[in-house]
């Protein structure tokens, strides 16, 4: 990895070239993903059966698309202790979390003969889409609960999952065990931008929903933006990003692999170190190569690292944390000497790793918070997954004839300047009627 010293020309070109490599797709996705959805939008089902055998499994058939209770029953005892024992902790945790993000309907009254609030409601029906792994072998159970739990925390009555089948029509035990444990009794083994559009128009065997999350490929990710405004979705989420703000204190193994971490997701995925010690950055650059040799997604973090990954070393800690400022990365670890004292000064993050043994990995398992998080700078303006996705919150307003009379004027004189003639009159047709009976 190449060390840069900030500022620079080249510093500068090369955080150009990371801040905005973007979603990258090309028109022809784009069409390929619209026709996809067009055709179930028509046809439902027999759409969706004949993208799911030519892409998934060739002799999966509509009554097999939902899993059965007993394939749900058999998975839990086809995995292993261990695994429901970390799975157990990971349920609590994130529960507990986003427990406090929950809001309740209130109602007050701020002036005399005015009845003001907000109700807050769970949407109807949520869809979790789950990517399936490199073919069901490397089975994303974070992002079953991820998905699922802030739903269920917010009340949502009906959450299904879908994600691809295996080429044999199954869904691994892992995911299937993780559904059930969040809250899930409907899986779906419907895949890519099909089960987008089934979840989103709904067909015969798959119900509509009201919101759609979780990631997936850049056919997902396309499925999603075109099908926002008809369904509320999480987010369009870009390849991942790791910026790790270090100083001499921090042990260069530990940058080296956090680093990795997010190289080895997507070859788009990037890697960057802030420092304002020269001899952290070429400690760092020394361990990568070594921990590369032993990672199973070795090429992928290669790709990674040569094309959006680089190592700054700034004059001083004050530039490091503006510079991460202005990347706004979804991840941002500040592995330095008193971290708590930077807190403040950080702005724009979709998660904030604090210390040295607070690596981006346990956000994105255990520790709570939810890992679906904004990408590609949009952290300057939006945020993570939350409960807040999975409700609507409607106004309520009474007004008596007595405040009502006291603000009408206003108004209508407001309403007059928009043009708006007959909003005006709504109110003052009224000033000019008799008192209602039983108004107060």
């Amino acid at each position: 990895m190449k060390i840069y010293n900030y500022p620079s020309e080249a510093a500068e070109k090369r955080l150009q070239r990371i801040v905005h490599r973007g979603l990258g797709f090309k028109a022809k996705d784009l069409t390929a993903v619209q026709r996809i959805l067009d055709a179930v939008r028509k046809d439902g089902d027999d759409a969706v059966m004949r993208y799911s055998r030519q892409f998934d499994a060739p002799g999966l058939d509509i009554d097999r698309v939902a899993v059965s209770k007993k394939e749900m029953d058999a998975a839990l005892g086809q995995v292993d202790a261990k695994f429901k024992r970390a799975l157990n902790r990971a349920i609590s945790q994130i529960e507990s979390f986003h427990a406090r993000q929950k809001s309740n309907s209130w109602i007050d009254t701020p002036r005399t003969g005015t009845v003001l609030g907000q109700l807050v409601h769970p949407v109807d029906a949520a869809g979790v889409y789950v990517p399936g792994g490199q073919g069901g072998a490397t089975p994303l159970v974070s992002s079953v609960l991820m998905g699922a739990i802030p739903a269920k925390i917010a009340g949502v009555p009906k959450v299904v999952m879908a994600t691809p089948p295996t080429r044999d029509g199954l869904v691994s035990p892992y995911l299937l065990a993780a559904a059930r444990k969040a809250g899930i009794e409907t899986v779906y083994k419907v895949g890519s931008a099909w089960a987008i559009g089934a979840l989103a128009f709904g067909t015969a065997t798959i119900p509509k929903v009201d919101v759609i999350v979780g990631p997936g490929n850049i056919y997902v990710t396309l499925a999603k933006k075109l099908v926002s405004g008809l369904v509320q979705i999480d987010m369009i989420a870009g390849p991942s990003e790791i910026l790790v703000v270090a100083d001499d204190s921090a042990n260069p193994d530990h940058v080296a692999a956090d680093l990795l971490s997010q190289a080895e997701h997507d070859p788009l995925a990037s890697a960057v170190l802030i420092t304002d010690s020269p001899d952290l950055a070429k400690a760092v650059n020394r361990a990568l190569p070594v921990q590369l040799e032993h990672l199973s997604r070795r090429a992928i973090a290669e790709k990674s690292i040569a094309a959006y990954a680089a190592i700054m070393v700034v004059p001083h800690m004050d530039i490091a944390i503006d510079l991460a400022n202005r990347v706004a990365p979804e991840h941002l670890e500040l592995i330095i000497e008193n971290p708590f004292d930077r807190i403040g000064q950080i702005r724009h993050a979709g998660a904030l790793f604090l210390g040295p043994y607070s690596p981006e990995a346990v956000g994105d398992y255990v520790a709570g918070p939810n890992h679906v998080l904004p990408t590609a700078g949009t952290a300057k303006f939006s945020s993570a997954l939350s409960v807040d996705h999975f409700v609507k919150k409607t106004s309520l307003i009474h007004y008596s004839e007595a405040a009502f009379r006291k603000e009408a004027k206003d108004i209508a004189c407001l309403a007059r300047v928009e043009g708006l003639d007959a909003h005006a009159q709504s109110v003052e047709i009224r000033l000019s009627t008799r008192k209602n009976r039983g108004s107060k």
